[in-house]
């Protein structure tokens, strides 16, 4: 892991500008009505904390690099030790591109959607001779998780848990299904940045978006948060656990796991379907622009996925949070 000492650096701005103050509390985390992993509904408790009122942007993550010759993991070449079947032509810097189709393939296989472009990262979200030059408030993507930490730490934050983000991204609405209410309203009223057609060769664009769009460009959830439903998905410290109430693998505090529950241990988060990968996930929580309801309905809260902590996207950003001391 990156030591990233050197980057928790004071600002000469106040940490909480662009941020909103989440007052702590109770509610229902999860959902039974959509995806096995959301399951079980069981009530968490959080603590106060402040949370960036958007993704972190562009503009705000070269100023990071700019500051720091950060460089992601997505521009780094790959080690030759992890990946001895590799040919040394190809240990070269990049990352996940998404590629539309131009009709129906097999959903049960992402590789027919996704690729690996080499030279791809967040200054490059679609290869080389793609810029980010009047993308500034667009989200950052091509983020791993150690990147976001890097941020994090540089800017004197840190990463949600879970059931933080969760809680923030219902904007009081407890036991509702989207940001905004029951109501899936994508094709008639867009209310987030997701793919409105036949995933993933028809995109209808009536929330008039291809791929990213600018941050705070649909209104805010009740507590005033732009973007937590759509748009990129995003980073929380907590390791993968496939249900919800798996309780052996979460920090316990008051006696209780379901005070500022956060998951420890990496152990849990390994993907079964693949033991040749020994690389831990995260939680990323909110869906993205490539979200369709006829394969991922999980522009929504209670959404969940498992993301390897080596890997960035074109689809994953994140934001932060400072905890009330």
């Amino acid at each position: 892991m990156l030591d990233t000492k050197e980057f928790n650096k004071e600002k000469n701005m106040p940490k909480q500008e662009n941020m909103v103050f989440i007052a702590g509390g109770s509610f229902m985390m999860g959902s039974d009505r959509f995806y096995p992993e959301e399951k079980p509904v069981h009530k968490v408790t959080v603590d106060s904390f402040w949370m960036d009122k958007y993704p972190i942007t562009n503009k705000a993550f070269n100023d990071f690099v700019m500051e720091t010759n950060y460089m992601t993991i997505a521009e780094r070449p790959l080690n030759p030790a992890e990946f001895p079947a590799v040919p040394e032509e190809d240990l070269v810097p990049g990352s996940m591109v998404f590629e539309k189709r131009n009709e129906p393939v097999d959903l049960k296989n992402y590789a027919n959607w996704w690729r690996w472009v080499k030279g791809a990262s967040w200054k490059h979200p679609l290869g080389p001779g793609d810029t980010i030059i009047g993308l500034d408030d667009h989200p950052v993507v091509h983020i791993a998780y150690e990147d976001a930490q890097a941020y994090a730490k540089w800017a004197g934050k840190e990463l949600p848990t879970e059931a933080e983000w969760e809680f923030a991204a219902r904007g009081g609405l407890d036991g509702m299904d989207f940001t905004w209410g029951n109501e899936d309203t994508q094709l008639i009223k867009p209310m987030a940045n997701t793919w409105q057609g036949e995933f993933p060769y028809q995109n209808l664009l009536i929330d008039k978006y291809e791929g990213t769009s600018p941050v705070g460009s649909f209104d805010p959830n009740g507590y005033g948060l732009f973007d937590m439903a759509g748009n990129v998905w995003e980073w929380t410290s907590d390791w993968y656990v496939p249900h919800l109430d798996e309780s052996a693998a979460k920090v316990k505090t008051c006696c209780t796991p379901s005070i500022n529950p956060r998951v420890i241990s990496p152990e849990y988060s390994y993907d079964p379907r693949q033991p040749q990968f020994k690389i831990p996930r995260k939680v990323v929580k909110g869906g993205s622009h490539i979200c369709a309801p006829n394969y991922c309905l999980r522009y929504r809260p209670a959404a969940r996925q498992p993301q390897m902590i080596d890997t960035g996207m074109t689809h994953i950003g994140f934001r932060c949070i400072i905890r009330k001391t």
